[in-house]
C-alpha cells in the first residue's frame, strides 16, 4: 500500500517517533515512513520483524484514521492541546506526590479519565520525572550570599596566615520538615524547593571550622541553643584552639555578642 505524505507529516513522524516510549507506536510510525518511501509490506515485515499481515493493518489503520497507537496504547490525545498546556502549567507551578492526584486533577477540572500507567508515560512524554524536593533552610536570604563571598574573599587576602578565620554555626542532624518526592520537570532547574523549619530534634551541635585544621574539627553537643550558650563557647573555642594571635568569627546565626574583629554576620 502506497502512502503519499508531505514534509510536514513527515517531520512530525519522525519527531513522535524520537519522543515516543511505546515500541508498538514506534513500529507502527516506521511501517507508514517505508510505506511512503516505496517499501512493500513484505520488505517492512521483515525489517521490523513483525507478521506481514500486522504491517498491512498498521498502514490501513493510519490510511483510514491515521491512527498510530493500539487500542490498549494508553491516553495520549485525550488531551487537548490547551488543556495539556494548561496541565503543565499547572504541574510546574504545584507539586503533585503522586500520578493518582493528578489522575483525580484531570478528571475534575475536564473530566477526562486517564489510567495511572498513561498518565505516568504523558508525564515522561512532557518531560517530568518522579524526583525528591530539595530543602532550604527557611530563613534563607538568597540576595546576602553573594556579599558575603564577596566580604570574605576580601577579609582573607588582608588577614593573611596570620589570623585564622572560624566558621562557627549550629547544626542538627534532623528537621521536623521531611522532604518527600513528587513530579516535576526534569533538570536541575526546576527542581522543587521546600523551606525547611527551624526546629531542631534529637541532637544539637556547635563547633567552628577552620579551613587549615579540617581534620580535626571542635564541636558540643548542648540541650539548647541560646545567645548565651554562643557565647560561652566561642570564649571557650579561643582557650582550646589557643591562637597566638588575633582570629576573626564568622556567626551564621546572628548572636548577642560583641565580636570587635567582625561587623558583617550574614543569616543562610
Amino acid at each position: 500500500m502506497k502512502i503519499h505524505l508531505t514534509e510536514d507529516q513527515k517531520k512530525a513522524l519522525e519527531l513522535m517517533h524520537d519522543t515516543t516510549r511505546d515500541s508498538r507506536v514506534c513500529d507502527r510510525i516506521k511501517a507508514v515512513l517505508l510505506a511512503s518511501e516505496g517499501w512493500t509490506t513484505q520488505r517492512i515485515a521483515q525489517a521490523l520483524r513483525i507478521p506481514e499481515s500486522t504491517v498491512s493493518r498498521h498502514l490501513k489503520d493510519y490510511f483510514s484514521e491515521e491512527k498510530l497507537a493500539p487500542e490498549n496504547g494508553g491516553s495520549e490525545s485525550r488531551l487537548l492541546a490547551e488543556q495539556a498546556t494548561e496541565l503543565i502549567e499547572y504541574l510546574t507551578a504545584n507539586l503533585m506526590h503522586t500520578t493518582v492526584q493528578i489522575v483525580a486533577y484531570v478528571w475534575a477540572r475536564w473530566q477526562v479519565t486517564f489510567t495511572v500507567s498513561g498518565m505516568t508515560k504523558w508525564l515522561h512524554r512532557q518531560g517530568f520525572s518522579y524526583k525528591k524536593s530539595m530543602g532550604v533552610p527557611h530563613k534563607f536570604n538568597a540576595d546576602k550570599q553573594p556579599q558575603f563571598i564577596e566580604t570574605y574573599n576580601a577579609l582573607k587576602e588582608k588577614c593573611g596566615q596570620n589570623e585564622p578565620i572560624l566558621f562557627i554555626d549550629a547544626v542538627h542532624p534532623t528537621q521536623s520538615t521531611k522532604l518527600s518526592y513528587g513530579w516535576m520537570k526534569s533538570g536541575r532547574k526546576h527542581v522543587k524547593v521546600v523551606e525547611t523549619t527551624g526546629n531542631r530534634t534529637r541532637l544539637n551541635l556547635m563547633g567552628p571550622s577552620i579551613c587549615s585544621r579540617l581534620k580535626r574539627p571542635l564541636f558540643v553537643s548542648i540541650r539548647r541553643l541560646t545567645p548565651k550558650m554562643s557565647s560561652c563557647f566561642s570564649v571557650q573555642s579561643g582557650k582550646r584552639i589557643r591562637f597566638h594571635k588575633k582570629c576573626i568569627l564568622f556567626w551564621m546565626e546572628p548572636v548577642t555578642i560583641v565580636l570587635k574583629s567582625l561587623n558583617f554576620s550574614p543569616r543562610f
